[in-house]
């Protein structure tokens, strides 16, 4: 069954959301992490990227990562995502030690419609998220290419992977196709 797009989510914003583990099972701790993104009534997963496996970045003294990304459509507001976000994290066992540290699952909101906002708790679009291969090239997958920002990233995805800033392998392409999809190599 194809998930669909419930009628009382008309209006709904656009949202991009970064996926990261480094700890246990990271394929199964990322599906898992889908699931639940599209189990929310006020989130659909419209679509994901393919898998990275990535080198840490900052604190490298850890195993490597992978990542994903996912476009979703949302009536939730900024704060409100963020919070379904970082409990979909707190379920799947995130535990908050290191900044930047191992991870069972992170869920990061990159972008929330052409929103832009820094308060104490959120800053969107995401700070970083230009700076780093590890959410460029997933989030390249899941940009359309009217995306006012898909040229950029698109660019600056191409440039850190040939100039070998970030290491970044594909390690599994997946076939989103509905809300019980499961990942296919």
């Amino acid at each position: 069954m194809v998930q669909s797009f419930p009628s009382d989510l008309a209006g709904s914003i656009e949202g991009y959301v970064a996926l990261g583990s480094n700890l246990g099972d990271r394929g199964e701790t990322l599906e898992r992490a889908i699931e639940r993104l599209a189990a929310h009534e006020d989130i659909v997963v419209e679509r994901v990227s393919d898998v990275y496996e990535t080198d840490p970045v900052g604190y490298t003294d850890q195993p490597a990562f992978l990542n994903m990304a996912a476009a979703i459509r949302t009536r939730l507001g900024p704060e409100e995502l963020l919070d379904a976000l970082q409990a979909i994290e707190q379920q799947l066992g995130r535990v908050r030690l290191v900044r930047w540290g191992p991870r069972t699952v992170d869920l990061d909101l990159l972008m929330y419609g052409d929103i832009s906002q820094d308060t104490e708790r959120l800053t969107l679009p995401h700070p970083r998220m230009m700076e780093r291969a590890f959410v460029l090239v997933p989030l390249r997958d899941v940009l359309t290419e009217t995306h006012p920002l898909y040229s950029a990233v698109a660019e600056s995805a191409n440039l850190a992977c040939r100039d070998g800033k970030e290491g970044i392998t594909r390690w599994k392409t997946i076939n989103w196709h509905s809300a019980s999809a499961h990942f296919e190599s």
